[in-house]
């Protein structure tokens, strides 16, 4: 997923969407208005994970955005996304598949295993 938007362009974009005010907004999450501003114009890092979910929320974001949204915010402090730490933690197996991928998959092996997943029943 190449994407070069910023998290702060993105969410300002959402929140213009939904006719939301910077003021309303910052309200709805529970954070000052000075930071949010901060963190649509990327003078700050994007928030705790918890506030992100509120975000999410008040945007109702589709799953496709909700991803995109937390890619972002992983980028934006060259980070996991933050929807995945968690899951990567608490997974030994999801760790040790990644250490491997790492030095040996290529996109294309990842395509397959996605492609797998995705056909499950």
């Amino acid at each position: 997923m190449q994407n070069t938007e910023t998290f702060g362009a993105f969410l300002k974009a959402r929140r213009k969407e939904r006719e939301i005010t910077v003021r309303l907004m910052a309200e709805l999450v529970g954070i000052a208005v000075g930071s949010y501003c901060d963190i649509e114009s990327n003078r700050n890092y994007p928030p705790s994970k918890e506030i992100l979910e509120k975000m999410i929320e008040v945007l109702r974001l589709s799953e496709a955005d909700q991803q995109t949204f937390y890619d972002l915010a992983g980028k934006a402090r060259s980070a996991a996304p933050p929807d995945l730490p968690e899951y990567i933690n608490d997974n030994e197996v999801v760790r040790f598949a990644l250490r491997v991928a790492k030095e040996k998959a290529s996109d294309e092996d990842w395509r397959r295993f996605i492609n797998e997943l995705e056909h499950k029943e």
